[in-house]
């Protein structure tokens, strides 16, 4: 009997096992995901961080290159109201392999999630000034081109950079790598622009005298919400003719319709990796917005140096990074108050 009873309980002791077994092998319901910001670098994520109450760290796979230095390492950080920030890493690379790693993260859902990149970047003074915030329409990659040194390029020349496979200046290649440019939801970037367009942005007595130095009209204004375009490549160049370059390259690539306002790294890279997750069905690429601030001048002042312009302190930082969260937050609060009219799509302005 008793030999009976240990057969029993054991028995059940197994059949207890494998229902624990089974029970945990079923997977978690992925957690929709109403808004990700992608940062590159900690002073960028850092405004959004407290006024979000972004306290919850998550680990995602891939994402994560063992850095100790918190500024730099990729990282995720959400808030109970499904808010997200993603510190991708800068440069090209970084931003692509990092917003990839979190599309294929199977916790999340983010069929319904609006994508904000918010970044600091250099502004043509022409358009903009030191701490403007900028939405985009078209995204331009500048570093897929040939490239002749100025120093043996052919006379008549402005610049050494042309199409690649294309005859030369001036002529639009074939966009064969399919992420040369790229355009926004035009919905969502007239919803963004008539949220903030009144935004209150800090500004800098530091700035403030630096903007002067300018001539242009724009350069010389305070700080206000533009729409205007963005260049992306891994090269910090600097400089008038540079500058010439990258507004040329702008109206070439967009056949006229766009225009440069903003240098900066990683933005075609982030695209296309939403992109390669959009063909998957795992976002919607129609709610991706790009909001670039400007940090620094991208060309010189008049009797000023290109050399002296990239190395010179405007006042810049801390403005470019906290309009940041004074432009996107004003979005993002309006998606979470009224979440049930952008979840199933933009709301009209």
């Amino acid at each position: 009997m008793h030999q009976i009873w240990k057969i029993a309980l054991g028995g059940l002791c197994l059949a207890s096992a494998s229902i624990n077994s089974i029970a945990a092998e079923v997977p978690s319901p992925a957690r929709p995901l109403k808004v990700v910001v992608i940062a590159m670098f900690g002073p960028e994520a850092e405004p959004f961080i407290k006024p979000l109450g972004l306290t919850q760290s998550m680990t995602v796979p891939g994402l994560a290159q063992g850095s100790k230095e918190a500024e730099f390492e990729p990282r995720m950080l959400c808030n109970a109201d499904d808010v997200c920030l993603l510190q991708a890493g800068m440069g090209h690379a970084n931003a692509a392999a990092s917003t990839m790693a979190l599309t294929l993260d199977p916790q999340f859902d983010l069929r319904q999630t609006y994508f904000m990149v918010a970044g600091v970047a250099g502004i043509d003074p022409a358009m903009g000034t030191i701490g403007t915030a900028t939405w985009s329409r078209y995204l331009v990659d500048v570093g897929i081109a040939h490239e002749i040194d100025a120093r043996e390029m052919p006379k008549g020349w402005k610049a050494g950079y042309f199409g690649i496979f294309s005859k030369g200046p001036g002529v639009k290649p074939k966009l064969d790598y399919r992420t040369e440019v790229a355009q926004l939801d035009e919905a969502l970037l007239q919803k963004v622009l008539a949220l903030t367009k009144n935004a209150k942005l800090q500004d800098d007595p530091k700035a403030a005298a630096y903007r002067k130095l300018y001539k242009e009209k724009a350069a010389r204004a305070l700080p206000s919400v533009i729409q205007c375009d963005t260049l992306g490549g891994d090269t910090w160049w600097h400089g008038h003719k540079l500058g010439q370059h990258a507004r040329d390259w702008t109206g070439l690539m967009t056949d006229g319709k766009g225009v440069y306002c903003t240098t900066q790294q990683e933005d075609n890279a982030t695209y296309n990796a939403l992109q390669r997750a959009a063909h998957a069905g795992k976002v919607d690429l129609k709610r991706l917005m790009v909001l670039r601030t400007g940090i620094n001048f991208d060309r010189p002042h008049p009797g000023q140096s290109a050399f002296d312009s990239l190395k010179s302190d405007g006042g810049g930082f801390g403005i470019s990074t906290q309009n940041l969260y004074l432009t996107g937050g004003l979005v993002i609060n309006d998606i979470l108050k009224n979440w049930p009219q952008w979840r199933t799509g933009v709301p009209a302005p």
